[in-house]
């Protein structure tokens, strides 16, 4: 594990476990001043029964996006991506506070979501293959039957043993 890597690490849970917590202390504080202590308790109670039901809504569109997939014999690259962060919006939902109830609320809808699963992909280089392309199979031009492929009969060298 590189140095660079280890710091960035370092820094994300001094980030999570200080500085969130902060920050969402200070909001919480001047919130409650400025509409008082039992109307931010109902907010951050409304906030989070939407933010429940909207992360089940969602989860259950995304579970069926990703039963026709793979119906279609598609690997549901998309769609695995967005239970992930869905599920990511409810784990932040599950936090008290409004700075983390925002940002699920934002990874849960679908037009801004599209945003963070860009991200992600750029971040990790995911590229979403069709069955097909996974497989080799069902696809003229790829896979063992592909001339280009190195498993085909051409490249076969005069020792080759062909196992049947």
């Amino acid at each position: 594990m590189g140095g660079g890597y280890g710091r960035g690490v370092l820094a994300l849970l001094i980030a999570l476990f200080i500085l969130v917590p902060l920050i969402e202390i200070t909001v919480l504080i001047q919130v409650g001043q400025a509409i008082g202590v039992f109307n931010t308790i109902g907010a951050m109670i409304l906030v989070s029964v939407v933010g429940a039901w909207l992360a089940r809504h969602e989860g259950f569109v995304t579970l069926q996006r990703i039963q026709q997939a793979t119906a279609r014999g598609q690997i549901p690259g998309n769609e695995l991506i967005d239970g992930f962060l869905i599920l990511v919006a409810g784990l932040l939902m599950l936090t008290p506070g409004f700075v983390t109830d925002a940002i699920a609320l934002t990874v849960l809808f679908p037009p801004t979501r599209v945003v963070y699963r860009a991200i992600l992909r750029r971040r990790f280089d995911v590229r979403s293959v069709g069955f097909s392309e996974f497989t080799g199979f069902g696809d003229p031009g790829r896979g063992p039957r592909d001339p280009r492929s190195p498993r085909h009969p051409r490249d076969r060298g005069p020792d080759d043993v062909i196992d049947v």
